[in-house]
């Protein structure tokens, strides 16, 4: 499975949404599952997924779909 694979299905699994849904406006908060728990299932899961830990100011940083990538390559992972 690729990392864009893996980061895919931990939207799909912690949002119970569907890869259709994964676009760039897919934010915080634009739909109801991605509220404040939502957030912090997702940062736990891409944690564990990747093996990383996310520094907070990167967790609140966190905002959507499109600038998780971002985040994720601070800490070594490549799409």
């Amino acid at each position: 499975m690729s990392n864009v694979d893996k980061y895919n299905a931990a939207f799909i699994e912690v949002f119970e949404i569907e890869e259709k849904d994964l676009t760039d406006q897919l934010e915080y908060q634009s739909i109801s599952s991605w509220d404040s728990v939502g957030h912090m299932a997702l940062i736990a899961e891409l944690e564990d997924l990747f093996e990383i830990s996310i520094e907070m100011d990167d967790v609140i940083d966190f905002g959507s779909y499109k600038t998780g990538f971002k985040t994720l390559e601070k800490y070594g992972v490549q799409f």
